[in-house]
């Protein structure tokens, strides 16, 4: 994983999901999960791009 993506993942969880895997179920579920609290977007983004 590399700086960049672990940056965008703190800041943006959704932009860091979509630049990995586009748009789709996963992207959406970050979405949702930044919408309902930023720490569980943020674990999302981590765990899917890891």
């Amino acid at each position: 994983m590399s700086l960049l993506t672990i940056i965008l993942n703190i800041l943006l969880p959704p932009l860091a999901v979509f630049l990995k895997h586009g748009l789709g179920t996963t992207f959406l579920i970050s979405v949702l999960l930044t919408v309902v609290g930023w720490l569980p977007g943020v674990i999302h983004a981590f765990y899917v791009n890891s």
